[in-house]
């Protein structure tokens, strides 16, 4: 364990130095990062194993800091700032969350009837590709320093694509659990994944705001900061062992309503100032993440990636920048939005390697074959997919005019 706990720092470091080389030659940060935890991850390298990612309290450890993370969406999330943009930007999430799971599936509806494949995994895939990972979008946006209406569009949709994601992926897998007869996940867990991160962000979120208010120290409300998002933690591993039995909240979207709350009852100048001595947190944390979406991905998978994984990428960028275009475009929403946001939109592999596991476990006992074709498909697609979408995200932001905006 400490030989990995070693490893794990020494990965984190070289992911900082080379994200920095990488930013050198105008390509995002966050592709330095995925690569130094694919190379040195447990399949490669080996600086860590296996056995420690998966360890319990190395999951609590990066749950830790996926909160700490979602306080960046969280940051956005201000009442009086989205009642002008708010019905807008509820039509254009729901066009591209649904549409993604409408085009993903009738491709491979189509793929799978002319393979002789069960036409249930269509529907799989639908669900698995329509949430988008918020983390690799944060971390361009906090790199390049952007802002413009496609970042202030971008990131609380980010959070509202997970929310859609969860509800329509649990259902799906619902759904075909009864079909295939391995059980069924209750309806009433599906609404606790989607309502346990916002009470348990918002509820600890107002404790901190009343003990902010009393506090003229910046220092003091960070640390207040920092506890009260650590018990938001604390809170949400309790609910997953005791109501679910796994990890399976939403740790980004804990921090996302926390800080939302916070943002919305404290006086803007006070929250500022504490924000920005939360900033070095905040870079930290979004390091951490991104090195743990590459840490899980076997380079194997990159080899054996064929048609499955094309269609894969190809249908869920079709349903993401269509979707997002089509949604915006009723909404007649700036039209940098209607062109570029469903390119940063396509970031993708965390989200997508957690609802794959659950696919994996649900139909494997009645179905292994079906369940190796999902496993081999979404690990290759999301390797392939994250180095492409990093760098469209962020030609995105170039042509839409929105790099180095905030001072």
């Amino acid at each position: 364990m400490i030989n990995d706990i070693i490893g794990f720092i020494a990965i984190l470091a070289t992911a900082y130095v080379f994200g920095k080389i990488i930013s050198k030659i105008k390509l995002p940060a966050i592709l330095g990062w995925l690569i130094i935890g694919i190379i040195f991850g447990p399949y490669l390298g080996e600086l860590v194993s296996l056995d420690f990612i998966n360890n319990k309290y190395y999951k609590i450890f990066i749950h830790a800091f996926e909160c700490f993370a979602g306080v960046m969406i969280g940051n956005e999330i201000n009442f009086q700032k989205l009642k002008s943009s708010g019905k807008s930007l509820i039509i254009t999430t729901l066009f591209q969350s649904l549409g993604t799971f409408i085009v993903v599936s009738c491709f491979f509806l189509v793929t799978f009837l002319i393979a002789g494949k069960p036409l249930y995994l269509a529907f799989i895939f639908g669900g698995i590709a329509l949430a988008t990972a918020p983390a690799p979008a944060l971390s361009i946006v906090k790199q390049y320093k952007t802002d413009g209406p496609v970042t202030r569009t971008l990131i609380p949709m980010a959070a509202l694509d997970d929310i859609v994601g969860v509800i329509v992926f649990f259902t799906v897998i619902s759904i075909v659990s009864i079909y295939l007869g391995s059980g069924s996940i209750a309806w009433w867990e599906i609404i606790l994944m989607v309502l346990l991160p916002f009470v348990i962000g918002i509820f600890t979120g107002l404790m901190c705001s009343l003990l902010t208010k009393l506090s003229k120290n910046k220092i003091v409300n960070l640390l207040i900061m920092i506890l009260f998002l650590l018990i938001s933690v604390a809170i949400g591993v309790l609910c997953d062992k005791f109501i679910f039995g796994s990890s399976t909240l939403n740790y980004l979207l804990i921090g996302m309503a926390f800080a939302a709350t916070i943002t919305n009852l404290i006086p803007k100048e006070k929250y500022e100032e504490t924000s920005k001595c939360f900033d070095p947190i905040l870079s930290l944390s979004l390091i951490i993440v991104i090195v743990n979406l590459g840490m899980p991905l076997n380079y194997k998978d990159v080899a054996g990636a064929g048609l499955f994984t094309f269609i894969y990428i190809l249908s869920r960028a079709l349903g993401k920048i269509g979707g997002a275009f089509l949604g915006s475009h009723i909404c007649k929403s700036d039209k940098n939005i209607q062109k570029y946001l469903g390119l940063t939109l396509l970031p993708h592999s965390g989200v997508s390697l957690v609802f794959t596991g659950i696919a994996v476990n649900t139909i494997s006992s009645v179905d292994p074959t079906s369940a190796t074709i999902i496993q081999g498909t979404i690990v290759a697609a999301a390797i392939i997919n994250e180095i492409i979408a990093v760098i469209l995200a962020k030609v995105a932001f170039a042509k839409a005019g929105e790099l180095n905006k905030v001072p």
